[in-house]
């Protein structure tokens, strides 16, 4: 089906546009929504006929939009719910859930402008986008928590509350694994220190070894050498006693 918009329709099209779609979309949010006209040619002369009013009108409410959308994005929205330790919540947050919580900070919106595509089931900071104007959109920061102190500290480090349990519980493994870690590196140096003293006092007991059997076997070669001397003395003793008495 051809219709013409009578609004900027996301991913569709701009006021004015004529385009082409099915007719169930037509006929059961476009046409009853009062976004589109069919495209005839009595409605094509009527829109052109409004066109400058229309667009006036969709200017003020864009401006409007922009307005509401500067308030939100200064909204801190918290929902307290019941959930495990697992984060996992006691039941989900719904589109109109999130558009009561800001209807009571004084902005008003409808489920219809909360864009949720599924609804929220954890604990958490949840970016929501929230839809003022075909031409204005706004996201918010949901902070669900199951008590006003976790919302705090979700706030503060900007994730949820089991992850920062999480992260917290991985520092400390690290930690743990760089203690062991240096914890054994200190048993190899003390390993390595203790094989280098045994191997220190080997070689100074090897010399020491070497050492006393060189002194002995200088000491033994000085004795023989003694013990020749006083052989050759005593041969030339007697040689001259022999001489002395052949003379005679």
């Amino acid at each position: 089906m051809d219709v013409i918009l009578l609004e900027r329709i996301e991913k569709l099209g701009q006021m004015g546009d004529v385009v082409t779609v099915k007719s169930g979309y037509a006929r059961n949010f476009l046409l009853p929504q009062k976004k589109a006209l069919r495209a005839t040619d009595g409605n094509r002369v009527q829109f052109e006929s409004q066109r400058t009013q229309l667009e006036a009108e969709n200017l003020k409410r864009r401006e409007e939009a922009s307005t509401v959308a500067s308030k939100i994005e200064e909204l801190d929205v918290t929902l307290i719910r019941q959930a495990g330790d697992n984060g996992q919540l006691y039941g989900s947050v719904s589109a109109r859930d999130i558009a009561d919580i800001v209807t009571e900070t004084g902005v008003t919106i409808g489920r219809g402008q909360v864009l949720l595509d599924r609804a929220i089931k954890e604990l958490g900071l949840h970016p929501i986008r929230i839809s003022l104007h075909p031409e204005v959109s706004v996201e918010l920061s949901v902070n669900i928590a199951r008590t006003e102190d976790e919302a705090a500290t979700q706030r503060e480090h900007g994730r949820s509350i089991t992850q920062i349990a999480e992260d917290a519980e991985e520092a400390e493994f690290a930690v743990a694994l760089a203690d062991e870690a240096l914890a054994v590196a200190d048993d190899k140096t003390a390993e390595a220190e203790a094989i280098e003293g045994m191997v220190e006092d080997d070689v100074a007991e090897r010399v020491a070894g070497e050492a006393g059997e060189a002194a002995e076997t200088e000491e033994s070669s000085g004795d023989e050498d003694a013990a020749e001397s006083d052989a050759e003395s005593d041969a030339d003793s007697g040689a001259e006693g022999d001489a002395e008495e052949l003379t005679t």
